[in-house]
């Protein structure tokens, strides 16, 4: 061994950074279970009789409580939105509306007629979709290695689907889950935009957008859906889901951001598509084929290839766009 090289291995602040990264890969980890997790509790409340609208309203609107505090009571927070301009307010409104109102209001109703695997392969082409959309607003160029993911993507979606025998109600998932989707990608990219500003913490711009849009749909489940019934089971489910899964999980996520790099970061969000895959097989026994496990393998590359190779901005001048 060199002397550099022993110096190197000595050296306490390396030891540290690679102690704090490492913890980093392993608290991103946690929260991606943490996240897959959610799919299959989300499956077990809909079983009974919890209106799907109305359970989603109910997981959002309580991980807003629950993060309101941490708003209200931090002085620097407190006076952040105080003084949130009327076009400001704006930008969160429609935000909350769509990541929260549309997406997972389209997602949970989406799960009473899919199985988990099936609408996870279909959320997992955001990253694809947000590409597509920042070509055609002009902020990135497609890389041929790019394309190469989307191809492998479909390839992977085409495997996974034939032969395409749908009932009405699978049907309807399938177009519920594509809107669920388009309004994600949206969202992700709204969300790039306002994080950009580096004028609102994350904090402050989850808690508002999440109270909007969870609250309103809360308010849409209970007028269409009414409340169903919620027994013991239930309640923990939905207090497990905003608590762990959601104030928690988001927090520690945001965490990790400061540590891991954006390419990190994206492939270990990937490892939320098998791991969704084998929970739902072995809790709800929601099995998979050869064939099946092919195509979830390959839009799992497929897209992280999307998100590794991402093309340059024709226009220098503005922050980059970089989301969970």
């Amino acid at each position: 061994m060199s002397e550099r090289q022993s110096a190197g291995n000595d050296n306490p602040l390396a030891g540290t950074v690679a102690q704090s990264h490492n913890r980093a890969i392993a608290l991103a980890l946690f929260t991606t279970l943490l996240w897959s997790s959610s799919w299959v509790l989300i499956k077990i409340g809909l079983q009974s009789a919890l209106p799907p609208l109305t359970f989603a309203g109910l997981r959002y609107s309580l991980a807003f409580l629950m993060l309101l505090p941490f708003v209200l009571f931090k002085p620097e927070q407190r006076q952040a939105l105080g003084a949130l301009s009327w076009a400001t307010w704006r930008r969160l409104i429609v935000l909350g509306l769509l990541l929260y109102t549309v997406t997972q209001g389209t997602q949970f109703v989406s799960l009473t007629m899919l199985p988990a695997a099936t609408l996870t392969l279909l959320l997992s082409l955001t990253p694809i979709a947000v590409a597509a959309m920042n070509v055609v607003h002009g902020d990135e160029t497609t890389t041929k290695t790019q394309w190469g993911g989307i191809l492998l993507s479909m390839v992977g979606m085409a495997l996974y689907f034939f032969p395409l025998a749908l009932s009405s109600g699978q049907t309807l998932g399938l177009v519920l889950g594509v809107v669920s989707m388009l309004a994600n990608a949206v969202a992700s990219l709204m969300g790039r935009q306002i994080n950009r500003d580096g004028r609102l913490s994350p904090l402050l711009i989850t808690t508002v957008s999440m109270g909007i849009g969870g609250l309103l749909l809360l308010v849409a489940g209970v007028v269409t859906q009414g409340i169903g019934e919620i027994g013991p089971r239930e309640w923990l489910i939905i207090v497990w889901l905003a608590l762990a899964n959601t104030a928690v999980a988001f927090t520690i996520w945001n965490h990790t951001l400061r540590t891991l790099t954006a390419v990190e970061s994206s492939i270990i969000a990937n490892l939320m598509l098998p791991q969704i895959a084998i929970l739902a097989w072995i809790v709800l026994g929601e099995a998979l084929t050869w064939r099946q496990i092919a195509g979830l393998a390959l839009v799992g590359v497929g897209t992280l290839v999307v998100q590794m190779r991402r093309g340059r901005p024709k226009q220098i001048g503005g922050p980059a766009v970089e989301m969970e």
